[in-house]
């Protein structure tokens, strides 16, 4: 099978895979206010503040049930908060934020097409030629180590290959933040590789991450900073050298030393 190229891959357009707002408006920081979001009265992310720069890959880390996910998915705009603001740099909020990221999901959302196919409908949806569609579909399918396969259905894939997939075609829409949601839970070790090298080529190219993770090790090797999410709450947000070396909060310190989080 081949496999992916590595973060020294060439930019997927002719630039940065950061393309800049034409109205000149920035998308980050990214500032969240006493944010909530109840389901049924019960409130499962509860008064959340958040401030997070352009730049560093920011890492979010926590127990199962912990608001994780739900708190990637309302940043993104996919739920709508109770209450409280969410503040994305000078560009308001609205669709036109949302189209300038992507998200990839634990489980992968594609097309009944084929590979090829999948990759071409992302592609579209940026003003481009013909031309450098064509180029950019190539070069998206190599970086994914996917073009022996691009013919095929995309949902007959393996596993590693569909993630792969999902996430060389969020990159083909050029995002200036890219959301990602468990993208490597249930994968084999060379799979979660392919996939990490995949992160660090539109990290390089100038996506910001925001990354939800359970694994320690994968936090280690990506986090520039993390975000650790109990019962709905920030209890730290720090580098990632004094929260593994000296986590502040007991269910940080619980969490890290593999004993339960209550």
């Amino acid at each position: 099978m081949a496999s992916p190229k590595e973060a020294e891959a060439p930019p997927l357009t002719g630039g940065s895979a950061s393309v800049p707002d034409p109205t000149g408006q920035a998308l980050l920081p990214l500032r969240v206010n006493q944010l909530v979001y109840s389901v049924s009265g019960t409130a499962l992310i509860r008064g959340i503040d958040l401030t997070l720069e352009a730049g560093p890959r920011t890492v979010i880390m926590g127990a199962n049930g912990a608001g994780k996910s739900l708190l990637l998915r309302l940043l993104h705009g996919l739920l709508r908060p109770t209450s409280g603001t969410i503040a994305w740099g000078q560009a308001g909020w609205g669709t036109a934020t949302r189209r300038r990221q992507a998200m990839v999901f634990q489980r992968p959302v594609l097309l009944r097409r084929s590979v090829r196919a999948n990759l071409r409908f992302a592609l579209g949806l940026r003003p481009s030629s013909s031309k450098d569609r064509s180029q950019r579909l190539a070069r998206l399918l190599e970086l994914a180590g996917l073009s022996e396969v691009a013919s095929r259905p995309a949902r007959v894939l393996s596993a590693g290959e569909q993630q792969r997939l999902a996430l060389v075609r969020a990159l083909g829409l050029e995002p200036e933040v890219l959301l990602l949601d468990e993208p490597t839970a249930s994968l084999d070790p060379a799979a979660v590789a392919a996939i990490e090298s995949l992160i660090h080529t539109a990290d390089s190219q100038g996506a910001k991450i925001m990354l939800v993770t359970h694994d320690i090790g994968q936090a280690r090797r990506i986090a520039d900073e993390v975000a650790f999410v109990h019962h709905g709450r920030i209890a730290e947000h720090t580098p990632p050298e004094e929260i593994f070396a000296r986590p502040r909060s007991e269910p940080a310190r619980a969490y890290l030393e593999g004993r339960l989080v209550l």
